[in-house]
């Protein structure tokens, strides 16, 4: 892997959660920093425990001290705390009550929102990863990415339905939803039902800005723009579609199989002051002058909906995001089918550190076989590392330029 050339493959930033560290000056003359608020949550929840409990922790304190979290994400008013929080073997053993649990989780909600100034917190989860496969006896694939792995601690969430039963309004109006803002952008999502991509902010923002770059060699103007159309084929609650909407492009259809993400795609395009239309499976598609259109249905049906509109509305189809991981290779034939002019895939795979290089080649020639074509240049121009997924293994963009001459 070559990562001293700028245009073959671009490092990610070391974005980091805030850290608090127990620390004390040198200087006598100097005060010590404070507690981390969920250490200092701790030591005062521990005061406040009746005799026998207060005789029952006494000896393991110091433990649990040290064990207590660190970092976190604020979403107000929600409180995610990493995995494997206050699972610790000495937390497991003490014999709480609800109401000692719950005097504990609001005393980290009331300090970690004051030393935040975010407002007062009133949701408290443990953030564990999306599972690849479904909880439960079915062990098929987690297709649409549902976060059941979410600890909840405190607060209401929503009432507890399953995942892959479609929700009804009444469902929707009850959940608990947040937002957050990235590159100026508002994203709105439900936590206990969909999943928030936080580390996927630089990739988004180098979308927002692929035309704008000197490294692309081969941008479009704003007017060239506004004609373009951008396909995401796994929309999500709006992570890319959004991207491409304030790149400038004229039309952004999307495909996603969840209703709880195209619910908060909904939400987010509204707050964001986007026109938006919701094709459900099954219903007619009158395009109008919306900016966004999401089918909730899977992506393989694309190429019929799509190729019911005229050749020129094809011949719109600039960019296709294909967003899925660890792979997803499940999508480049649909999207090359998509794409019947010169433009842009952007790949998403999970690729070990030593293996990226190879992978290039591995796509260039996937898609080249698919094609089977003689006029057609595949050219995988650009190799974006956007974060690491797990020990040596890096979350990775191939954008491919498929230049039909």
């Amino acid at each position: 892997m070559n990562i001293n050339n700028p245009q073959s493959v671009a490092l990610p930033d070391q974005r980091q959660q805030r850290t608090y560290q127990s620390d004390f000056s040198k200087s006598p003359h100097t005060r010590a920093k404070p507690k981390p608020p969920v250490e200092e949550a701790i030591t005062s929840w521990f005061s406040n425990l009746p005799p026998d409990l207060v005789e029952q922790t006494t000896s393991i304190i110091t433990h649990l001290l040290s064990t207590a979290p660190k970092r976190w994400i604020v979403y107000p008013p929600m409180l995610l705390l990493p995995s494997g929080s206050f699972e610790d073997e000495q937390w497991r053993r003490l014999q709480l009550g609800g109401q000692e649990l719950d005097s504990l989780w609001e005393k980290i909600l009331e300090l970690v929102g004051k030393r935040e100034g975010k407002g007062k917190l009133t949701h408290l989860a443990i953030n564990n990863g999306i599972p690849l496969l479904k909880v439960g006896e079915d062990k098929g694939e987690n297709l649409l990415r549902n976060p059941t792995g979410l600890r909840i601690l405190y607060g209401d969430f929503g009432p507890s339905l399953d995942h892959e039963a479609v929700p009804s309004r009444e469902d929707l109006e009850k959940a608990f939803w947040v937002s957050t803002k990235q590159n100026g952008i508002i994203q709105i999502w439900a936590p206990r039902y969909t999943m928030f991509s936080r580390g996927n902010i630089k990739e988004k923002a180098r979308i927002l800005n692929f035309h704008k770059t000197e490294q692309q060699r081969r941008s479009r103007d704003a007017s060239e723009l506004m004609e373009d159309t951008a396909v995401d084929l796994y929309a999500g609650i709006g992570y890319f579609v959004f991207s491409y909407v304030k790149m400038g492009i004229g039309r952004v259809i999307g495909f996603e199989l969840n209703p709880w993400s195209v619910e908060g795609l909904k939400r987010g395009a509204l707050a964001n002051g986007f026109s938006i239309q919701i094709v459900k499976s099954g219903q007619s598609w009158v395009p109008g002058e919306e900016t966004i259109t999401i089918f909730e249905e899977d992506n393989a049906e694309a190429p019929r909906r799509l190729s019911e509109q005229s050749p020129s509305f094809l011949a719109s189809i600039r960019h296709i995001n294909c967003g899925l991981l660890p792979s997803s290779q499940g999508s480049w034939e649909i999207a090359l089918g998509l794409l019947t002019t010169t433009g842009w895939l952007h790949l998403h795979e999970n690729v070990g550190v030593n293996d990226i290089e190879l992978r290039r080649g591995t796509i260039r020639n996937e898609l080249t076989r698919i094609l089977s074509a003689k006029d057609v240049e595949v050219d995988v121009e650009h190799v974006e590392l956007v974060k690491t997924f797990a020990p040596d293994v890096y979350h990775c963009v191939y954008d491919v330029y498929i230049n039909r001459q």
